[in-house]
């Protein structure tokens, strides 16, 4: 049986939904129990999943000092579906940002939603759903969104973060002192901080790598600062997109070209496969991978990654982006492109599959 993600009681488009509650927020359902207060603050590192803090609590003692508890990120665990189920409180069959390479509909040709990179598809467009920050704001929530300002009008941002002020932090020192700004000129106030070294350093390094674990002690550093400058009445949660995980076998679908037979395009990431077929060649899509991957991966059609309950309530226009056949490792491998995608086969750390490593994330709580 696949372990689905617990959408509607314990993830992360349910922490958006019941932090509006918390907040006051018309509509919202407050699924997660979290106190009422009038201002709260989402800190989100990206990359740390709750297993990962879990083995390293000498690395981040002021996080593991946290009460916590897990929920799951959504399906696939990426930065691209993640991000969007806490932007729209909807899990990810719903805002259709289905992973980081996504077939276009009709167009015959996959668009990176990380990088946004084509230059023709309308991010209003493609995650037309309201986000959670537009929502803050028509109840009279000042709503802001602290991160790099290397991603402040590119498309993905654009798809997530309409509706709220876009603050750019460039630094950890910036993160905080623009976190306690906004913070405190408002009487009710949702603001979103966001950090991503943790989750390049995994990737470049490998999760649980000693680079890794010394970023994880600067990342908990933040936390402390972040949490030191609250003012009363705010609540504070830390949470992540995703965990990760270092597969060492790695299947290169360049090289094995049985894999590419009767494929269209291969979207998702190593650890969760968006594969889709060329017309009529489903089935055979589906057996060839089965055989190949047999042990290592959970392949699925579309129809059963629906019915499992991966990407939650599917909204009919979305279910074209989903790919033919659905391909997750489960044990220590990674289906890699080596010539269509060069980088991402380099990877020491990946994410995306639903086994705990990857699926599960932190929601540590505090109050001022």
């Amino acid at each position: 049986m696949i372990p689905a993600p617990r959408y509607g009681e314990a993830s992360l488009a349910d922490l958006s939904s019941s932090v509006l509650a918390s907040l006051g927020v018309p509509g919202q359902v407050d699924v997660l129990g979290l106190p009422e207060l009038p201002r709260a603050c989402v800190l989100l590192i990206d990359g740390m999943g709750w297993e990962l803090l879990r083995e390293h609590p000498e690395d981040a003692p002021f996080l593991s000092s946290l009460a916590g508890r897990p929920l799951t990120a959504g399906f696939p665990a990426t930065t691209v579906t993640s991000l969007s189920s806490l932007a729209t409180g909807l899990p990810p069959g719903a805002h259709g940002m289905l992973g980081t390479l996504v077939s276009i509909p009709g167009e015959g040709r996959l668009l990176n939603c990380l990088r946004w990179d084509d230059g023709r598809t309308d991010p209003n467009a493609f995650q037309a759903r309201e986000t959670v920050y537009a929502r803050a704001e028509a109840a009279g929530v000042a709503s802001s969104y602290l991160a790099s300002g290397a991603y402040a009008n590119t498309g993905f941002n654009q798809a997530i973060t309409r509706g709220s002020r876009y603050v750019p932090a460039d630094s950890m020192g910036q993160l905080v002192a623009r976190a306690e700004e906004v913070l405190r000129e408002s009487e009710r106030a949702h603001v979103t901080v966001y950090h991503s070294d943790l989750d390049t350093t995994g990737h470049m390094f490998g999760s649980g790598s000693k680079a890794w674990r010394h970023q994880l002690r600067f990342v908990d550093l933040l936390a402390e600062r972040v949490a030191e400058v609250l003012p009363a009445g705010t609540a504070l949660y830390v949470t992540a997109d995703h965990g990760m995980s270092n597969p060492s076998d790695k299947v290169d679908a360049d090289v094995r070209t049985e894999l590419r037979e009767g494929v269209s395009l291969l979207g998702g990431e190593p650890r969760a496969r968006h594969v889709y077929a060329e017309p009529g060649a489903a089935a055979d899509v589906l057996a060839c991978w089965s055989e190949v991957l047999d042990g290592r991966a959970w392949i699925m059609t579309r129809e059963q990654a629906i019915e499992e309950g991966c990407f939650g309530g599917v909204d009919p226009a979305m279910l074209p982006r989903i790919g033919d056949v659905i391909a997750v490792p489960y044990g220590d491998l990674a289906v890699i492109a080596g010539r269509e995608h060069p980088i991402e086969a380099l990877m020491v750390g990946m994410h995306g599959s639903l086994v705990p490593e990857e699926q599960l994330v932190p929601l540590l709580e505090m109050t001022r």
